[in-house]
């Protein structure tokens, strides 16, 4: 009896954190592939068709980021190396990835004000 009381308890409990874990997940933007986010900005008249190509542009942003920082890292990773000390190809490696670390960062910016211009698209839309 206690046994099948204890099995019962953790069942129970695994049922309420599972449930509360979903409940606090929020829910993430469906992907949009290339033709639909076109076909969306040559549509687009809703504010929540606006905010779903904002939401798109700020995972963009979000993704441009992650890549920039992953380059980071591996600028890093080379600088620290010693068997890249003083190797002929230590300088372009280094320069091929802090190129890409700039270029994801410009990246990031561009899609972060494209977002902002399609909230103010939604919310003037609204208005209408």
């Amino acid at each position: 009896m206690k046994r099948t009381v204890s099995i019962l308890s953790v069942l129970s409990l695994a049922l309420v954190m599972t449930v509360a874990a979903f409940g606090q997940t929020p829910a993430k933007p469906q992907h949009l592939s290339k033709q639909q986010l076109n076909t969306l900005i040559a549509t687009a008249k809703t504010p929540a068709e606006h905010e779903r190509i904002a939401q798109y542009y700020q995972s963009q942003a979000h993704d441009y980021l992650a890549q920039s920082k992953e380059h980071e890292a591996m600028v890093a990773a080379y600088k620290s190396n010693p068997s890249m000390t003083n190797n002929k190809n230590q300088a372009s490696t280094i320069n091929h990835c802090e190129y890409f670390v700039q270029t994801f960062k410009d990246l990031a910016a561009k899609s972060k004000e494209l977002a902002q211009l399609h909230e103010v698209m939604a919310k003037d839309a609204e208005q209408k």
